[in-house]
């Protein structure tokens, strides 16, 4: 079955200060060596490139060049897929956010949420809660 990952999994994983991390790294590991198709999309990997480098954020943040090879691990492996926007995107947008106020932080997700329903991808892992709006995907915390 399907599935994705949202940022927050991946920067859990690349912060050793995070209370998370030994349990981010297994999961990834994991999904690594599983068959299962992983989408990820690439507001996904962006976010996470943007999270992950930034001084701010992270007390010892990754270099632009460890991130990205990160992200290159994830894509060479054969059962993963990078997402992007496609014809039908704008409907299932709208789709998506049929019934709510999507606005602000909600955005982002919202994207993320619609490109996964465009790709048929009914899953994604995250700690995120706001995933849970959109009743079409399956949200599940790893590390619960």
């Amino acid at each position: 079955m399907s599935y994705s990952l949202d940022a927050n999994i991946l920067i859990y994983a690349s912060n050793k200060d995070s209370a998370h991390f030994e349990k981010a790294v297994d999961f990834l590991g994991q999904c690594m060596s599983e068959p299962d198709p992983l989408y990820l999309c690439w507001a996904t990997v962006f976010a996470y490139l943007r999270i992950a480098t930034h001084p701010s954020i992270f007390a010892s943040p990754l270099s632009p060049s460890e991130a990205m090879g990160n992200m290159e691990t994830l894509q060479s492996a054969s059962h993963v897929r990078f997402i992007s926007e496609g014809e039908n995107f704008w409907d299932c947008y709208q789709q998506s956010c049929e019934g709510m106020s999507v606005r602000g932080n909600l955005v982002p997700d919202a994207h993320i949420a619609s490109l996964l329903r465009e790709q048929g991808v009914k899953r994604i892992y995250s700690r995120d809660r706001d995933f849970l709006k959109f009743p079409f995907l399956k949200v599940v915390d790893p590390f619960s």
